[in-house]
């Protein structure tokens, strides 16, 4: 019977011949998978959503960390920055007033609570905090509560949870310390540390004419929590910025411009956009 030679080394080279193919099949499939799907994010990136939800919301983005809140809380995050940049404090200040206001009322101004507890810090009237209709007006609150804060020895070094509870002497003093996290989030955003980081969306009015925007009377509103409205640094104009665009359905605005940055109550685009005709030295509103 005739036997067919076989080389040494043949069949090596036949299999190594096949791996190689393979492997390069495999590294032009990965390639064009990788093409196909930048070019799709690119152009869902760019293509308007097919419908605009229909409640208001607001988003809150700093380092690679996002927050939703409602309007309601959006706002009274922009009242509590505003109050502690008139009381002159450090960002530690609003970091401790906003993991007590997250785990006392989720940054909501409740006209109930425990008792007689009302308003964002559910403070109390019997406590000696103020009268009822006081407690409900959160720029009043949040003074009321700075104002303890600051008498706690230390309160900037001490853990966030003993420096809350000095102030509320809550039953549950310790929950405080699990809204660090997120306090610090919208700390950096409101008190404008960050730029562009509060984006908000409003749904359109549709009353005709449509509301004119109310733009003294959001500066007034604004210059109540904080003080003077006189920008001094673009961090001070960062805050204002964000406080007007929390503010921007209660008072009409469609437009909010700040430093070459403009925000606009449109859902089809994302966030501030860059252009415009607004300077550091004042916050435009329209």
């Amino acid at each position: 019977m005739a036997t067919e030679l076989i080389r040494p080394g043949r069949f090596f080279r036949v299999r190594l011949r096949f791996s190689r193919g393979v492997i390069t099949i495999a590294i032009i499939m990965v390639v064009l998978a990788v093409a196909i799907s930048v070019g799709l994010y690119h152009l869902l990136k760019k293509t308007p959503p097919l419908a605009a939800p229909e409640e208001a919301h607001c988003t809150v983005r700093t380092s690679g960390s996002e927050l939703y809140l409602d309007p309601e809380q959006a706002q009274i995050s922009a009242t509590i920055a505003a109050v502690a940049a008139r009381r002159r404090l450090p960002e530690r200040a609003v970091v401790i007033a906003y993991a007590t206001a997250l785990q006392e009322s989720k940054l909501r101004n409740l006209d109930w609570g425990d008792r007689d507890s009302v308003g964002v810090f559910q403070q109390r009237e019997s406590q000696g905090w103020g009268a009822k209709k006081q407690l409900m007006d959160p720029v009043y609150a949040t003074n009321k509560f700075f104002a303890a804060l600051v008498k706690v020895k230390n309160y900037r070094k001490v853990p966030l949870a003993e420096a809350a509870q000095a102030v509320q002497r809550s039953a549950g003093g310790y929950a405080y310390a699990q809204h660090e996290g997120d306090a610090k989030i919208l700390a950096a955003a409101f008190t404008g540390r960050v730029p562009q980081s509060v984006r908000c969306w409003y749904p359109p009015d549709k009353k005709t004419p449509a509301p004119q925007p109310r733009t003294e009377e959001a500066r007034k509103q604004l210059a109540r929590a904080l003080g003077s409205t006189a920008i001094t640094s673009k961090k001070r104009g960062w805050l204002i910025a964000a406080w007007s665009v929390a503010h921007a359905e209660k008072y009409a605005l469609r437009h909010v411009g700040y430093a070459g940055a403009t925000w606009s109550n449109d859902m089809q685009l994302e966030g501030w956009q860059q252009g415009g005709k607004s300077t550091t030295t004042r916050v435009e509103l329209s």
